[in-house]
């Protein structure tokens, strides 16, 4: 995405770059959850969709979740890969035949397919565990790789998320510095403004342990100006972005605690919350973090996690 001018004018309006949103599918009904949730926001944002179904060659021991019947029995080998990405396009199409829908089979293992397809993409959109995950896990292992090492926005559909992207008409950003979320911020704001709806700021803070001194002549905690230091490092990270996108409604939260118990408590009432992550030095890609992977696993909306651009 990017923002620029009308000339003459000064006024800023948003341009979204036609990229595509990019959804993962594998039969699994994770998938298909995810995949709901991405023909919604491709749609809204007037973005292509692009379906992506990796298989491997030896791939023909399983059941997609609803299958054709084929002599009584059930699809096996090509013809349920193929299944699985033509179900899947139908199913978009269905909920809106004007949507441009791109989908195909890769040849190739899920992580190397997705991290390729978001090379070249607004976001990937992963449903939360595949249909190859052991059930006790909260997050399956490709989307937590994915959304480790993708180049692009990866926003991560839990099972208990909901088709609709408005069912609060708000986007949340959680905003850690001012310094390492500007990718974030601008992301959270662009898609907060093709939505037309409301963005809710919020930074965590804590208040530092008491020295011995403090402590024994029972100094007062000063907990006002921790709280406005946080504030003006929030408004700090949002100040070019409320310039560049001043149709956005933004409401600025600055609340006491960890950032997890923070932004876990508002995602309750959002429709997607967003986050930035930092690259790491490691071959991994991106540093999660122990926020994120909290976020990841218990969000009550949709997570997306943005890779700063250094």
């Amino acid at each position: 995405m990017a923002s620029g001018e009308k000339s003459g004018t000064g006024t800023k309006v948003v341009e979204i770059m036609r990229l595509p949103l990019v959804v993962g599918v594998d039969g699994s009904a994770s998938s298909l959850r995810a995949l709901d949730w991405a023909v919604h926001e491709a749609a809204r944002l007037a973005l292509p969709l692009k379906i992506v179904h990796a298989t491997m060659e030896d791939e023909d021991d399983w059941e997609p979740v609803c299958g054709p019947e084929n002599g009584g029995g059930k699809p096996c080998g090509q013809d349920v890969r193929q299944y699985v990405i033509e179900a899947a396009q139908e199913r978009a199409r269905r909920y809106d035949p004007d949507l441009r829908v791109n989908a195909g089979l890769v040849c190739g293992d899920a992580v190397t397919a997705l991290l390729n397809a978001g090379r070249n993409a607004f976001a990937l959109v992963l449903g939360a565990r595949g249909r190859g995950e052991l059930k006790d896990l909260l997050l399956g292992s490709v989307s937590l790789i994915v959304a480790a090492r993708a180049q692009c926005p990866v926003i991560v559909v839990r099972n208990a998320d909901l088709p609709s992207v408005d069912r609060y008409e708000q986007v949340l950003l959680g905003v850690a510095d001012a310094e390492n979320n500007s990718a974030a911020v601008r992301f959270a704001f662009e898609v907060a403004a093709a939505r037309g709806c409301a963005l809710d700021a919020v930074m965590a803070w804590h208040r530092p342990p008491r020295t011995s001194i403090s402590k024994l002549l029972d100094l007062p905690r000063h907990e006002d100006r921790h709280g406005q230091r946080t504030r003006a490092l929030l408004d700090e990270a949002l100040q070019r972005s409320v310039s560049a996108f001043p149709s956005v409604d933004v409401h600025r939260t600055v609340e006491e605690g960890p950032a997890r118990d923070v932004l876990l408590k508002h995602s309750e009432t959002t429709d997607l919350l967003v986050v930035g992550a930092r690259r790491g030095l490691s071959r991994g890609g991106l540093d999660l973090g122990r926020v994120n992977h909290a976020l990841l696993h218990y969000s009550a909306c949709p997570v997306a996690l943005v890779p700063q651009r250094n």
